[in-house]
C-alpha cells in the first residue's frame, strides 16, 4: 500500500478503532439494513424485489471469465481498440460468444427517449463547469469513502496506476456528458459496455486474491452506490448551489444516467424512475455502504496529488485542493477520506464559492464577488482538466490480473 502518515491512517480510522474519537459512526453492516426500496418506483414499475446486495450480472459475468480462463482477452482488447463509435460495427475476428452478446448490449432500452436525451446534451454543454467538477471531482472522493468500492480499485490492476485508473474511469463520465453522447458519432454506448466487462472481469478475478474477504464485488447495489454518486449528488448541490434547473432539463438529466445505467446492466427493476424515487433509494443505500478505510486513504491521497499537480506550482496547490475536496463532500466524507483541513482554505470557499455561482447564473452583480473567487475558479478548471486530459490518453480495456503482488 502506498506510503501512509500514522495520522492519516488514525484519520481513515485504520482498523475503524479511531472513529469514536473523531465523533463518527461506522455505517451499519450492510446485512443488518435490510432492502425497502420499492420496484414500483424504478423504470420498469415492478420487480421481483430481490436484494441487489445479492445480484450481480450473470451474463456478463459467465462470459468474460470464459474468456479470461480461454486466453481471448489480450486478443479481444486488440481488436476492440478501435471500436468508438455507437454506430461502429463491431471489429470482425470477436470469439462468437462475445460478439452475440455485445450486439445485445448495446441495443437501448425500448424506453429510451430520444428528445430527452437530445435535452441532457444541451443541459451538459450549458452546465458543464458544475457537473464535471461534481461528477469528476466529487464523485471521485465519495468513491474513495465506499469500502467495497475502495478496495476493489486498490487491489484491482488499475490500483497499481492511478493515473491510468483515472484517465478510464473518466471515459464513461465524459462520453456521458457530451454533446454526441448517444447519437450514432458519440461514444456513450461503447464505453458503457466496455466498462460492463471490465466489471465482469473484476469480479471474476478479484475471487482469485487470497486474502479477498468481501465476496463477490460489484454486485447491481455497488453499482446503484455508484450511480448516486454521480447524477443523485450532482443534482443534490446543484440545486443546493440554488443553481436554476428547468423541470425539462431535470427530466432530461436524470433520463441520460438511466439509460446509462441500463447499459452498465443495472437492471431496470433497480433504475428509479424521479429523482424523488432516486433520493429515496440514494438515502438507503449510500449510508450502508461508506465509511473509512486505509485503501480509501491511500487512493484519495494518490487521486489530491495528481490534482496538484495540474494547478499552480507550489505549496498551495495541495492545500487548495484539500479544501476544495472538502467543500464538495462534506466534512464527515472528507475525515474518513484522510482530507486534512486547511484553517485558511476551507472557510475562504464556503464563503465565495456559492457566490461565484450565483454570480455565474447571472444573480448577482460582479462587485459583489469576492476577488479570491477568482482564484478558486481557476483552480475548480484545472481541477476538470486533469480529468479531461486525462480521459483522452487511454482507452477502456479488459484486465486478466490483479494488482501486481496481490
Amino acid at each position: 500500500m502506498a506510503e501512509l502518515s500514522r495520522r492519516k491512517i488514525l484519520i481513515s480510522g485504520g482498523t475503524l478503532g479511531a472513529l469514536g474519537a473523531l465523533g463518527l459512526t461506522p455505517p451499519a453492516e450492510a446485512s443488518q439494513t435490510p432492502w425497502t426500496w420499492s420496484a414500483r418506483g424504478s423504470v420498469a414499475g415492478s420487480g421481483a424485489g430481490t436484494d441487489p446486495r445479492w445480484v450481480w450480472d450473470e451474463e456478463a459475468d459467465a462470459l468474460v471469465a470464459s474468456l479470461i480462463d480461454r486466453g481471448d482477452v489480450p486478443e479481444v482488447n486488440r481488436l476492440l481498440w478501435d471500436w468508438n463509435r455507437n454506430d461502429q460495427p463491431l471489429p470482425d475476428g470477436l470469439p462468437a460468444d462475445l460478439r452475440d452478446f455485445m450486439e445485445r448490449a448495446r441495443r437501448l432500452p425500448s424506453w429510451a427517449d430520444r428528445g430527452k436525451l437530445e435535452t441532457a446534451a444541451d443541459f451538459n454543454k450549458s452546465r458543464g463547469l458544475y457537473l464535471n467538477l461534481l461528477n469528476g471531482v466529487g464523485g471521485g472522493m465519495l468513491s474513495t469513502a465506499i469500502p467495497k468500492e475502495a478496495r476493489a480499485v486498490y487491489y484491482s490492476k488499475g490500483g497499481a496506476d492511478m493515473e491510468d485508473r483515472v484517465a478510464k474511469t473518466s471515459i464513461l463520465g465524459f462520453a456521458v456528458g457530451s454533446l454526441n453522447a448517444y447519437r450514432p458519432d458519440g461514444s456513450c454506448v461503447v464505453e458503457a459496455v466496455k466498462t460492463r466487462l471490465v466489471h465482469a472481469a473484476v469480479r471474476h478475478l478479484l475471487r482469485q486474491v487470497p486474502h479477498w474477504p468481501y465476496g463477490i464485488p460489484i454486485s447491481q447495489e455497488d453499482m446503484l452506490v455508484t450511480w448516486h454518486t454521480l447524477p443523485t449528488f450532482a443534482m443534490r448541490k446543484m440545486l443546493e448551489w440554488k443553481v436554476p434547473i428547468s423541470s425539462a432539463d431535470s427530466a432530461a438529466y436524470l433520463h441520460v444516467w438511466q439509460v446509462t445505467a441500463h447499459m452498465l446492466g443495472i437492471k431496470d427493476e433497480y433504475i428509479p424512475s424521479s429523482w424523488d424515487e432516486a433520493y429515496a433509494q440514494s438515502d438507503q443505500v449510500l449510508p450502508r455502504n461508506m465509511g473509512p478505510t486505509p485503501e480509501g486513504v491511500a487512493l484519495t491521497d494518490i487521486l489530491l496529488d495528481q490534482l496538484a499537480e495540474q494547478t499552480s506550482p507550489g505549496s498551495i496547490s495541495r492545500p487548495l485542493c484539500n479544501a476544495l475536496a472538502r467543500y464538495l463532500v462534506g466534512d464527515q466524507v472528507a475525515d474518513w477520506d484522510g482530507i486534512e483541513r486547511e484553517p485558511v482554505w476551507d472557510p475562504l470557499i464556503s464563503s465565495a464559492w456559492p457566490k461565484l455561482v450565483r454570480f455565474r447564473e447571472g444573480l448577482i452583480p460582479l462587485p459583489l464577488v469576492p476577488q479570491i473567487a477568482w482564484v478558486i475558479d481557476e483552480a475548480v478548471r484545472q481541477y476538470i482538466m486533469f480529468f479531461l486530459t486525462k480521459g483522452k490518453e487511454t482507452k477502456i480495456e479488459i484486465p486478466t490480473t490483479n494488482r501486481p503482488g496481490t
